[in-house]
């Protein structure tokens, strides 16, 4: 049994489906029930912020896929952990990000870097995921592009590998299910450099009409952002997307390397989602 946090999530979701053809799977979310949960699927509603309310959901399993919301600041992953042991988890398999290991002091990402300690301490056997940017942030541009077939975005000529969540997912069942991929942290990242220009002019060609791309300022965007992300997270995203290290804008090969095929491309991306921009 393998039990998934963050089961309605756009990379849950996509992860449930997979698994479920060939495993036995638990998932998990705060909300009720999913209606698009995959058959055979079983659901235990759960709140990470009270860990023992995941005691229902670990029972008898074996395999934990750990997916915070945010930086997971709020949590008790301490804590999360030794229920999760308790009731059988013998591995979990974390889903972080990779400014944890690019910006690991910074007041965003740090707790996220102490997550991933926290698993690597735990007594448990671990996998660490550490994915760039989501393709799926474009959504954050669904209503302005519904409404006036316009996007905007900073930072419009600055390249990033984003990755689809569908990747994400596919590499998360790869190692889900398999004990020899303990102990190792796995860099996941789209397979070219992506600036928001370029997206709004994948997401015109996917639409079949003009997209109009307007330059935000830092300050615009940051209060924007602010709207619906704390503070030190819109800061800590800013400096990623306006000031990306080296680091944050190579192109990782492990994608390739555990899927056995190229990450798909954000165009790829947007394709398969183009309805909720129409």
């Amino acid at each position: 049994m393998i039990v998934v946090t963050g089961a309605t999530g756009n990379v849950g979701r996509s992860l449930l489906k997979t698994l479920a053809r060939t495993t036995a799977v638990t998932a998990v979310s705060r909300g009720q029930l999913p209606v698009d949960l995959p058959e055979g699927v079983r659901y235990q509603q759960a709140d990470l912020a009270q860990p023992e309310s995941l005691r229902p959901a670990v029972a008898g399993a074996h395999t934990l896929f750990l997916l915070v919301a945010g930086a997971g600041a709020h949590l008790d992953v301490h804590q999360i952990l030794k229920v999760s042991q308790a009731g059988g988890i013998e591995r979990v398999v974390l889903l972080s990000s990779q400014a944890a290991g690019t910006r690991p002091q910074s007041v965003s990402h740090a707790p996220l870097r102490e997550i991933e300690r926290a698993a690597e301490n735990s007594g448990l056997a671990w996998t660490i995921l550490r994915p760039g940017g989501f393709a799926s942030n474009a959504y954050a541009w669904a209503e302005s592009v519904r409404a006036h077939r316009t996007v905007a975005a900073p930072f419009g000529d600055v390249g990033l590998p984003l990755i689809d969540p569908d990747d994400i997912a596919d590499v998360a069942a790869t190692v889900l299910q398999d004990d020899a991929h303990s102990g190792h942290l796995y860099e996941l990242t789209g397979p070219a450099l992506s600036t928001p220009r370029q997206r709004a002019a994948d997401l015109a060609a996917a639409l079949a009409e003009p997209i109009h791309f307007v330059g935000q300022t830092r300050d615009e965007a940051r209060a924007q952002m602010l709207q619906f992300m704390p503070e030190p997270v819109v800061d800590g995203t800013l400096s990623i997307l306006g000031e990306p290290t080296p680091a944050e804008q190579r192109i990782s090969p492990q994608v390739q390397q555990l899927l056995g095929r190229p990450p798909r491309t954000f165009a790829h991306w947007i394709e398969r989602h183009v309805d909720a921009f129409r």
